[in-house]
């Protein structure tokens, strides 16, 4: 297990204060937000990564919604760090989100994830409000109908305000609130979502994102950290072109997949690009890096997670990485992210799991 002292050295704040009772007041003034930021800059301070895998409680290659399963867990006996959660169909009102998972099955799977002492993140694939199609559906010049004043700027703050209800009301055992990672309008340097870069002006996004904020701010939602990441980028100035602002964000991501037809050495570069930037941004403005979601889709290569990903990110001083859902197999065949038990790929995933600078569920502080 690789120990860690959050507290103590996740905050600048708390380090400043001069002695052990300050610091004690100091700890207990925090919000549930400021606690997980402070978790997140001591893994960094530890160079460690934390891993974290989409669904990972909901459902496996082979199983749904069976008690404390995991396909991470049934291979290397440890649950992942993080679990990520999406939100999508939640603002229709739905009681299952877009993959079919139960959203009162997230909210008491978050929590649990949370008693054990991990992180949960939310991604959020809304449906495009102008069309109602999927967030796939690129058509009817989304931005400029739900930024200016009208119904569809009213539906969407009511869309947002779902969201953040759902997620203010993420409580403990105590009631309290259970911080999270948020990360809204993401990979959005492309343009297969409604809110990318062709479909909006660099504006149009910060509005959006501010607009989003402006909602979570009024009602008091104090248990988000904020993440920005944006898609395979070539250049610092296309990572930044649609960055909020640094009073709206916390984690500078990144989402870089590896495609096999592509290569390694593609893959390799697009994530030195990435890290490269969202690290320097977080150095210089004292925020977060992370690569906030990876992944290689049913994993042909059997030592991905050595030969291919650690060897690529091990260089950058990132809190988490995060890998997609493995869905059923007979739900969607070969949509898969991690090993399940009695693949090739393992014993590779064993040895990464094994390596001292991951981090999984056993290794967060306590």
């Amino acid at each position: 297990m690789k120990n860690l002292s959050y507290l103590a050295v996740g905050l600048i704040v708390l380090s400043a204060c001069g002695s052990k009772q300050k610091q004690e007041v100091a700890e207990e003034t925090l919000t549930p937000a400021q606690t997980l930021i402070a978790q997140l800059n001591a893994l960094v301070a530890d160079s460690l990564i934390a891993f974290g895998h989409h669904d990972d409680l909901s459902y496996g290659y082979r199983w749904e919604y069976q008690p404390d399963s995991s396909d991470v867990k049934n291979v290397v006996g440890d649950y992942p760090a993080i679990v990520n959660w999406d939100l999508g169909e939640i603002e229709w009102g739905l009681p299952r989100q877009l993959d079919g998972v139960p959203f009162d099955f997230i909210r008491q799977n978050a929590a649990a994830h949370a008693a054990r002492g991990g992180i949960n993140t939310f991604s959020w694939h809304p449906r495009n409000p102008v069309t109602k199609g999927s967030a796939w559906d690129t058509s009817g010049d989304v931005l400029s109908a739900v930024l200016q004043p009208g119904e569809l700027n009213d539906s969407m703050q009511i869309w947002i305000g779902t969201v953040a209800d759902f997620i203010g009301n993420l409580r403990d055992a105590e009631g309290q609130r259970i911080p999270v990672v948020f990360r809204p309008w993401h990979e959005h340097t492309g343009s297969w979502f409604w809110w990318g870069q062709d479909l909006c002006t660099p504006e149009q996004y910060k509005d959006l994102w501010k607009m989003t904020r402006k909602v979570f701010d009024e009602r008091g939602i104090d248990n988000v950290v904020w993440a920005y990441s944006p898609d395979k980028v070539s250049s610092l100035e296309q990572y930044m072109e649609r960055y909020p602002g640094d009073e709206y964000v916390d984690v500078f991501g990144a989402d870089v997949y590896y495609f096999p037809d592509a290569g390694k050495d593609y893959f390799t570069q697009m994530i030195n690009n990435d890290l490269t930037y969202a690290t320097q941004m977080a150095k210089e403005r004292g925020k977060i890096a992370a690569l906030t979601e990876t992944g290689c889709e049913g994993l042909p290569i059997n030592d991905w997670y050595c030969d291919v990903l650690y060897p690529a990110i091990k260089d950058y001083p990132i809190a988490y990485i995060t890998v997609w859902r493995n869905a059923k197999h007979d739900v969607k065949p070969g949509h898969f992210y991690t090993p399940y038990p009695g693949h090739p790929a393992v014993s590779d995933f064993v040895e990464f799991y094994n390596l001292p600078r991951t981090a999984f569920l056993q290794d967060l502080p306590r």
